[in-house]
């Protein structure tokens, strides 16, 4: 079993000299500097916080109208945010790093339910075998 411990741990440290691992610590590296960026999501943190704050009140005490302001208000923050070049770029950067991890997992979970670990296709693979046709 050790063995395994220290494939595992060899396989992380090949994951973070992988390209996609450094784009995407770069890319949020990059988005935690862009000023414009943090205050956006400052901004969109404090709307959320408010409207937890106004939903959590009693229904007698809440302001509907502040309610609905301020869910109008978090989504254009939101697509401020999403819009930002910085976050885009992390975005896309993340997801190609979360689909290697996401295939790594389930070559990992196909092995353990005893499939041929060779027979992995990728091909937006979730790792739950049940609700798929491709692989085998």
């Amino acid at each position: 079993m050790e063995a395994l411990w220290e494939l595992a741990k060899d396989l992380g440290h090949e994951l973070q000299h992988d390209e996609r691992f450094i784009r995407t610590q770069m890319a949020q590296a990059k988005a935690d500097e862009d000023g414009d960026l943090q205050a956006l999501i400052g901004e969109f943190n404090l709307k959320r916080m408010a409207i937890n704050a106004e939903s959590e009140k009693a229904e007698d005490e809440r302001d509907e109208e502040k309610l609905r302001q301020l869910n109008i208000d978090i989504r254009e923050v939101y697509a401020k945010v999403m819009a930002n070049d910085a976050m885009a770029e992390y975005q896309a950067a993340k997801a190609e790093l979360d689909k290697l991890v996401n295939g790594i997992g389930a070559i990992i979970n196909m092995a353990a339910q005893g499939l041929n670990p060779d027979e992995f296709e990728e091909h937006n693979c979730s790792g739950n075998c049940s609700s798929c046709g491709g692989c085998h």
